[in-house]
């Protein structure tokens, strides 16, 4: 093999070192090493390097190519891992014609999983319409964000819901399934409670009123009201005449 290779599309330089290879991709341009062949002792440390130009952004990933299997190793300066086991919100219940969110995510993938997800095992499509089995569904599925969005729920939601998470290279992995049950609003509790509202409203206004209308009001205000106090002027008098000239009627 020789330092310099070209492509329009994707460009591997490859190492001789268990299978290990090199890829940029996104565009075209050079990519060379100055060693496509390197001999290490076993269990010893090694630097590879990867020589690029023409390239914008270009993304490197080093993979390790063994017969028939390519498995991402480095990724953005990473060392690559399969997806964890996938964590899942998902309501126990849904009211019909409501919206209902359902979420699913794992940290540990890279590059990061994309999801999917099941009802009752079997696969949810991105568009429900092409599926006579979710035909009656109406939602969103974000296979990016692991995001499930039913906007409205309807009745033929109801099931076991779980997730997949898979990133191309490591194993994909599913989460626990959790059911879902889509419910009726419950219009007959709601009637109930506002005719009991109504009720005890009614028992209150007649309450005041009979106390009203009992005198019961204006008998509080008569032995709460405070006694008046009188006091007249003291009448002119002659000097030397002396008697009681004012008084306190109480």
């Amino acid at each position: 093999m020789g330092t310099k290779a070209q492509a329009e599309r994707k460009l591997l330089c490859l190492f001789v070192l268990e299978g290990l290879l090199c890829s940029l991709a996104l565009g075209s341009g050079t990519v060379y090493t100055s060693e496509p062949e390197v001999r290490i002792p076993e269990n010893n440390a090694v630097k590879l390097s990867c020589t690029y130009s023409g390239f914008s952004s270009p993304r490197v990933e080093w993979k390790f190519d063994h017969g028939d299997t390519t498995r991402l190793v480095c990724y953005n300066s990473k060392i690559t891992l399969p997806p964890s086991k996938p964590t899942v919100s998902i309501p126990s219940s849904a009211t019909i014609g409501n919206r209902a969110v359902l979420i699913c995510s794992e940290q540990d993938g890279s590059p990061p999983s994309t999801y999917t997800w099941y009802r009752d095992g079997i696969e949810m499509p991105a568009n429900p319409k092409t599926s006579r089995a979710f035909s009656n569904s109406s939602y969103n599925l974000n296979p990016t964000t692991g995001e499930l969005v039913f906007d409205p729920v309807s009745a033929s939601d109801t099931g076991e819901y779980s997730c997949q998470a898979e990133n191309g290279y490591g194993t994909a992995v599913k989460s626990n399934a959790v059911r879902m049950e889509a419910v009726e609003l419950n219009v007959g509790a709601i009637v109930a409670a506002v005719l009991v509202t109504l009720i005890l409203l009614g028992i209150l206004i007649f309450g005041i009123w009979f106390a009203y209308s009992r005198g019961y009001f204006d008998r509080a205000k008569k032995g709460t009201s405070s006694k008046k106090v009188i006091y007249s002027q003291p009448s002119a008098r002659s000097e030397g005449e002396f008697k009681q000239t004012s008084s306190f009627l109480v």
